[in-house]
This record gives C-alpha cells, structure tokens and sequence, in this order.
C-alpha cells in the first residue's frame, strides 16, 4: 500500500512525527510538505527535532490569501497525485493544507483519511472550522481524538468509517517529554525558574488582525508582574508593529522568536500557566497539567474547559488579568485524549 501523507503547518507536524514512524514499518509513505507554514523557525526545527523524514516533496506555496493559498495547493497537490497514485491520502487538522489535500484526492477518486476528525468550534467566522466541516465530509476514514469528536459527526450523519483512536499529539508528547528535558537548555537561556514564569502565544487572525484585541491582550500582560515569555509569530509581530504596540511590551514579557518542539514542550511543562489562542497548546497544556487561560470565546477542545483545566476569556482586557490572576486549574484530569497509542490504533484501521 502507498500512503501520501500531506502537511505544512507546525501543528500537523508535529502529529505526523508518531504517525510517520508508526506507517513506515508497514506501508510506503510519501511526505507532502506544502510550504503553508515556510519560515525556518516554523518548519525545519521541527523535522530537525522530531526526526521526520525529509519530505519526497516540498511545494513551496507559502503564504497569500486564504482562497489564493488553497488554490495553488489544490493544484500542485492534484500534480503529486497523479504522477504517484497512491492508495491513500493522509490529512491532518484543519489548515488550508488539510483542505487541499483532501479536495485534490476526493476529486481524483483516492480514498481520504482525516487525522483528527470531527472537531468542531461551532464559529463558521473561523477559516478552521470549515476547513474541518468540509475535509471531514469527503473522508473515508475519520480519526478522532476523542468521544466528542465521534459525537459530533453523527450530528451531521456521519457515522461510518468513524474511530476513536485517541489524540496523535499526546503520542508526540509522551515520546518527546523526556527527550526534551535532557536536550532542551531554553529555561537555562532565559533565566527562568521551574514554576515561576508563565508561557504565551498569540497567532489567531482573530486577535492579530484587530488591532483592538491585541491591545487589550498587550494591555493585560503588561498589568500583571508576573514574568511572560512570548514567542512570537511572525504574523504577531507585524502587527504588534504596525498598531504601535511593539514598544508598549513591559520588560517582564520577555519577548524571543518562535521555538522548536522541545523548547517549547519543555517551557510548558515548567510554566505555571499558558496564556494562548491555539487550538493544539490548550490541548497539550492539559497533557502537561498546566492550567490554560484561551483568549479565544470558543474552542473545539470543550473537555479541556469541561475538566476544569482551561477558562475561555476572549480578547477582554479585565477577563484576561482575572484570570492571569486566579485562573489555577482543577485536580484531575482523566485520560480524554486516549493512552499515547493512536498511532498503533489508526495504523491497525489503515
């Protein structure tokens, strides 16, 4: 069996390192990387630190507008398929990378399985969302990472083809957490004290392009005296620049550029909180049992809040500091996300 695996955005990344090993003592795979996500700092760490292959092919498409992208994605994917005819495409998540691929192969008649199926924020304004409601509506096979997920493609009627196999990601962070405490030299760098600082990352479209909600968000970390360490995208910076808020940033937000896997894996698990707008770090935030303050007003990942572990508080100015002041977590957590075996399970499926 040929399987062509299709990523190009850190999170998907990250899910593939498990994935990819797992396959490859089975089947032939091929790598897609479609360039989505092309800064060195947001993609060849990544390879360099979770050991996955080289990509067979990298697009290079890179950013433009969200139809723009996904166009020229559909296009040069449709190329790779035709010339490898492969039995199976593989999509993760819910980028424009995920989109393409699944439209490129449903549309040449190739069977789609979707890693991490069925999550849904409900927000029809987030560009992920329908990315996620479509791929899931033309897939085979459905990977979900958890009972939720199942339960909310039986709403819209899909029911075969259908696994609870668990999350990927909480396969990446088991079989990396060790490696990043004994590789990972990031908290020595900063000078920063195991429990005594908090983590932040803001990337959303929705916070970053208004220039609103970035001040509020600025605003709130700048009120706390709580150390900060901010990694900041790309995008994030352009627009804290642009909207005059760069040089607002307090001396105890320590500002740096984005990290690789472990670094960041290692600062989160000797974080006190996380302060994000990210789909996959609320996620891992609960693996680490780190409480989670989200400035997003929804989230596809409701167990995290469900349990405790997580408070949604939007992009306002006073919810946020309440929370960076009170926020602290639940006791418990329970296994939502599987074992750290979905890889084993979704490679048996296949």
């Amino acid at each position: 069996m040929k399987i062509i695996s299709i990523i190009g955005a850190r999170p998907q990344f990250i899910k593939c390192a498990p994935l990819s090993c797992t396959i490859r003592r089975e089947y032939e795979e091929i790598l897609v990387h479609t360039g989505q996500h092309y800064d060195s700092s947001m993609s060849d760490v990544f390879f360099d630190e979770l050991n996955i292959p080289k990509p067979d092919y990298n697009l290079g498409i890179g950013s433009g507008t969200h139809g723009e992208q996904t166009a020229l994605m559909l296009i040069e994917i449709e190329k790779v398929l035709m010339k490898e005819q492969p039995d199976l495409v593989l999509v993760y998540g819910d980028t424009n990378s995920t989109l393409a691929g699944a439209l490129a192969a449903s549309k040449l008649h190739i069977k789609v399985a979707h890693v991490e199926a069925g999550l849904r924020s409900f927000d029809r304004s987030m560009p992920e969302e329908i990315n996620r409601v479509l791929t899931d509506h033309i897939s085979n096979l459905m990977f979900c990472p958890t009972e939720t997920a199942v339960k909310n493609l039986k709403k819209e009627g899909i029911t075969d083809g259908v696994y609870n196999v668990g999350d990927v990601m909480l396969d990446a962070l088991e079989n990396n957490r060790k490696v990043a405490e004994e590789k990972s030299t990031i908290l020595d760098d900063l000078g920063l004290p195991t429990k005594g600082f908090m983590v932040a990352t803001v990337h959303r479209p929705s916070n970053t392009d208004s220039k609103e909600n970035l001040s509020a968000i600025v605003k709130a970390f700048c009120t706390t005296s709580e150390t900060i360490v901010f990694p900041v995208h790309p995008r994030t910076e352009k627009y804290l620049k642009e909207y005059g808020l760069w040089d607002e940033l307090c001396q105890h937000v320590k500002i740096i550029h984005p990290v690789g896997y472990l670094d960041m894996l290692n600062m989160m698990a000797n974080s006190n909180k996380i302060l994000t707008d990210s789909g996959g770090i609320q996620k891992e935030a609960y693996m680490l049992g780190v409480p989670c303050v989200t400035m997003r007003e929804n989230t596809e990942w409701v167990e995290t809040v469900e349990n405790g572990w997580n408070v949604l508080v939007g992009a306002d100015y006073g919810t946020i500091v309440d929370a960076i002041a009170g926020f602290e977590g639940a006791n418990g957590r329970g296994d939502v996300f599987g074992r750290g075996d979905a890889s084993e399970k979704i490679l048996e499926i296949i």
